[in-house]
């Protein structure tokens, strides 16, 4: 349906489709003192100050440079939109349906008698939550800034960080009901027109009624609906946005949610964060090694306890064999029950934790904990070997720094404790290989999951398990095929291995006092690389 000439046909149509709403106002004037139109709009979505002063008062009064000359109906259009609104974004609308979504948008629109057009005015003013720092990527050197529910301002955290034309963003809507502006982002010569094509491609089949957040998306464009693996990172940092955007990959966001998707995604950037890059490469890499170990504590120690316990004691060195059956003297359970049981009291312990109030979470996990776990293992309800193991492995899964990767991995644990239980050591190694096989097989938008190790790539494997310098990673990661593949300048590293000017050495500036040299070394007593500068 289109806007009527007739003004109240069109008051009577809109009214129909957005009124009995306490909270819309319309209001009729006079534009000019003499031509009828109705002015409409949320009062709790639009900002009212802004109403009143830029666009009732401005098109109530004649512009001082038309004043005593006569406007004909045919130019009124024109003059209100060019000469009259104190107003940046004012557009000319017809169909009833765009109206309507502007008008729920925070927009106002502003109907005049006789026009066949609409005038709609974006006056949005919604509140928001200020920008402050992000509650689950914590990182000790880095920017505190985290992306918030509106997408407007998450926009502008990227925009600030990428001052260059190049930074491209194409706007969709998705949700029958709730029409949720989603957000692709990308650079447009570093990213690959072919992987941008294929998000637009994966987002357009996606008919639901509504998209409360950014998660709504990552489960209809993943490739595998049911590994446990995620295949695209959630991430709530700009940042991190940008960081990945200059490699390649391209953002999601969603209007109402304050995580951007990453895409695509491969399985080592789920124990990377932002300050990896912050700090020196042989910190980071320390650090990196630390959390592949914790990695594979939370995966496989409860796994190996239960192994070696129940198959190959042998394994144990003899005391520390003698100290374990005696804690484990009057156990009733097998060692995979009781690893099992243990397993899931803290599984619902953690869930429990997070979804109580802050005040309380922090009393509760140190009541399970320490009061729980000591009262089981007096009670010789477990032994205090397993409650060592257990305490292991959730240390373990909270130094992963991504959520959902430890999420994936936590839920692994338990088919492998399965597995351990009933064939030892072999059951153990047949469920990493399965896990491994599936992993090889994963996708994310068409690039391997394990890359750059399997397939190899020497200049993608700097930044893996161990981080190489920066001056030494010239290329972008070759698994998204960028079109520029260049990051660093070509005479960089020449430039970097040039001998520093010690200008500050004391050998060479010595120490002069009230225009005296007190302290200044002779030729003679300067070291024997210097003497050539002299």
């Amino acid at each position: 349906m289109k806007i009527q000439t007739e003004l109240e046909d069109t008051i009577r149509l809109l009214d129909s489709l957005l009124g009995e709403n306490e909270d819309l106002i319309m209001r009729r004037f006079h534009i000019f003192g003499d031509h009828p139109a109705i002015l409409m709009y949320f009062s709790n979505m639009a900002d009212q100050a802004a109403i009143n002063s830029e666009i009732m008062k401005s098109l109530m009064y004649v512009p001082s440079h038309l004043e005593g000359k006569e406007i004909q109906p045919e130019r009124l259009k024109h003059v209100l939109l060019y000469d009259s609104l104190h107003h940046s974004k004012g557009t000319l609308e017809s169909k009833v349906s765009v109206i309507v979504d502007g008008v729920l948008r925070g927009q106002t629109v502003v109907a005049v008698q006789g026009f066949d057009e609409a005038i709609l005015l974006d006056t949005a003013s919604v509140t928001k939550r200020t920008v402050n720092q992000p509650e689950t990527e914590q990182v000790i050197r880095g920017p505190r800034e985290g992306f918030i529910e509106q997408l407007e301002t998450n926009i502008a955290l990227l925009r600030y960080r990428l001052p260059t034309p190049d930074f491209r963003i194409k706007m969709t809507k998705i949700g029958r009901i709730t029409k949720s502006r989603v957000a692709i982002c990308y650079l447009k010569g570093i990213a690959s027109d072919a992987l941008v094509q294929e998000v637009q491609n994966r987002l357009a089949v996606i008919d639901i009624d509504g998209v409360l957040d950014v998660g709504y998306l990552e489960q209809f464009i993943e490739d595998n609906h049911y590994s446990p693996f995620p295949q695209v990172q959630n991430t709530e940092r700009p940042d991190k946005a940008v960081a990945n955007m200059l490699e390649g990959r391209v953002i999601i966001m969603v209007d109402g949610s304050p995580f951007a998707l990453i895409a695509p995604t491969v399985f080592s950037q789920f124990y990377q964060t932002t300050e990896d890059y912050s700090e020196r490469f042989v910190m980071v890499s320390f650090i990196r090694l630390a959390r592949l170990l914790a990695l594979a504590f939370s995966l496989i120690t409860p796994s190996l306890y239960v192994a070696i316990i129940s198959y190959n004691p042998e394994l144990i060195p003899t005391e520390f064999a003698v100290a374990v059956s005696g804690g484990r003297a009057g156990v009733p359970f097998p060692s995979v029950v009781e690893v099992l049981v243990m397993e899931a009291s803290m599984e619902v312990l953690r869930e429990a934790t997070l979804r109580l109030p802050q005040q309380i979470g922090g009393a509760l996990s140190i009541v399970g904990v320490l009061v729980i776990g000591q009262a089981a293992v007096a009670a010789g309800f477990v032994s205090p070997i397993t409650v060592v193991t257990i305490a292991l492995t959730t240390i373990g899964s909270f130094a992963t720094p991504a959520y959902n990767a430890a999420l994936a991995l936590r839920l692994l644990r338990f088919p492998l404790v399965v597995l351990a239980g009933m064939f030892g050591l072999y059951g153990v190694m047949v469920g990493l290989i399965l896990i491994a096989n599936h992993m090889l097989s994963l996708r994310s938008f068409g690039v391997p999951y394990l890359s750059p190790i399997v397939p190899g790539n020497f200049e993608g494997m700097k930044d893996t398990a161990m981080r190489a310098p920066l001056w030494s990673m010239k290329k972008r990661p070759a698994l998204l095929h960028p079109p520029n593949q260049n990051r660093l300048g070509d005479d960089v590293k020449e430039k970097l291995d040039q001998p520093y000017h010690n200008t500050l050495d004391p050998l060479k500036v010595g120490n002069e006092k009230w225009g005296e040299a007190d302290g200044v070394s002779t030729p003679s007593d300067r070291h024997s690389s210097d003497r050539g500068t002299d």
